[in-house]
């Protein structure tokens, strides 16, 4: 037997024993829920750390649907927006914690060229294509892979082939999503990725946080974002190619700063691509968000080059809440980490092109700490 296949046994050994166990590291591991869809299976996957914080997620779209956190008493409460059952999911929702691809964000036109040949993509935001076209990856089943621990760290990896043309994407892209919970309260998402043709890829999460316990809008937080400048975008919401700098702007968060007063001014809130001030693939910390009443905190960090600072001011009364919770309006804020967006019609920003033989990774870190 090599060495190879001795491995994967004893990962599926180590799995099958982690269920419903607590292991040497203080992790529980169980299968909380399990349901059809389109003939395929849909788990929904919990751990605990040895803190008592809690991370769920699923394979419908590699969602992180749950997560909770203690605030400076010690109470633990939901910090993401999540649904009250599994088969929520499946209805009317804004990619709550969805993997986003194959593409995130929005590409002029809907087409792209590739060595000489257009592309002609899925037309789902007016003109243009958004987030992977009509079906992307927030809308697909993939497959749980292992589920183990190693060392002080929980793991579960999703996995997921997108067929060549999916969405009017060239390339049989093969994707594996790592979610890696820490017993230092950290959730490390760790993306892989190759292909067989030519293609473009930026990937995404869509989790929507929110440290006051998921009862009140995100309006009173506190927010930092290591980027001076953001990309220009016209009025459908495609860059320019410009770059403008944040400065003496309502898109200035170099340092800890309120975003209610702004956004009462403004009338809408933050749907915004930053620059972020980092070396090109390294990991670094790009962003901090506050809430001083329950004493939480979030620390993001990610190897890519943008992240997508998004306050959604559209009312979520119409979603059924984790733990009966009721949301609202600027109910939640996403920390997208991605490349820019349109980078294929703008060659001077990083590119987003994959080619056969290499391989995509990113890794994007959000750890949650008490003031």
């Amino acid at each position: 037997m090599n060495k190879r296949i001795m491995l994967f046994v004893q990962l599926v050994c180590l799995s099958l024993t982690l269920w419903g166990q607590t292991n040497m590291s203080g992790f529980s591991i169980t299968k909380e829920d399990s349901l059809q869809h389109e003939g395929k299976s849909v788990e929904l996957i919990k751990i605990v750390n040895k803190n008592g914080m809690t991370v769920k997620v699923t394979n419908y779209a590699a969602s992180l649907a749950y997560v909770s956190a203690p605030d400076r008493n010690g109470v633990f409460e939901p910090v993401v927006l999540g649904l009250d059952s599994l088969c929520y999911y499946f209805g009317r929702q804004p990619k709550l914690g969805a993997t986003v691809g194959r593409f995130a964000n929005r590409i002029k036109n809907a087409e792209l060229a590739l060595d000489g040949k257009v592309y002609h993509l899925d037309k789902n935001s007016k003109e243009h294509s958004i987030h992977g076209g009509i079906k992307g990856f927030h809308l697909q089943v993939f497959k749980t892979d292992t589920c183990y621990t190693a060392g002080d760290t929980a793991i579960v990896v999703f996995k997921y082939l997108s067929p060549d043309m999916e969405g009017g994407f060239p390339g049989n892209l093969s994707l594996s999503l790592a979610y890696k919970f820490t017993n230092d309260n950290e959730l490390i998402l760790d993306y892989v990725a190759s292909t067989d043709k030519p293609t473009v890829i930026n990937l995404t999460n869509h989790s929507y946080f929110n440290l006051t316990g998921c009862k009140e809008s995100i309006l009173n937080h506190y927010y930092m974002i290591k980027g001076d400048s953001i990309t220009l975008v016209n009025s459908t919401g495609i860059p320019t190619g410009e770059l403008m700098s944040v400065v003496g702007m309502k898109y200035d968060f170099r340092t800890l700063q309120p975003i209610k007063r702004r956004i009462e001014q403004s009338g809408k809130g933050y749907d915004t691509n930053y620059k972020l001030n980092k070396a090109p693939g390294s990991l670094a910390f790009v962003a901090q968000v506050v809430d001083s009443v329950s004493g939480r905190v979030l620390k993001a960090y990610t190897t890519e080059p943008g992240m997508q600072f998004y306050t959604p001011g559209s009312d979520l009364s119409y979603l059924k809440g984790v733990g009966h919770l009721r949301y609202g309006k600027f109910f939640g804020f996403c920390l997208e980490m991605q490349h820019f967006p349109d980078s294929p019609h703008h060659p001077q920003f990083p590119t987003t092109v994959l080619l056969p033989g290499e391989t995509y990774r990113q890794t994007t870190i959000y750890k949650f700490e008490i003031l």
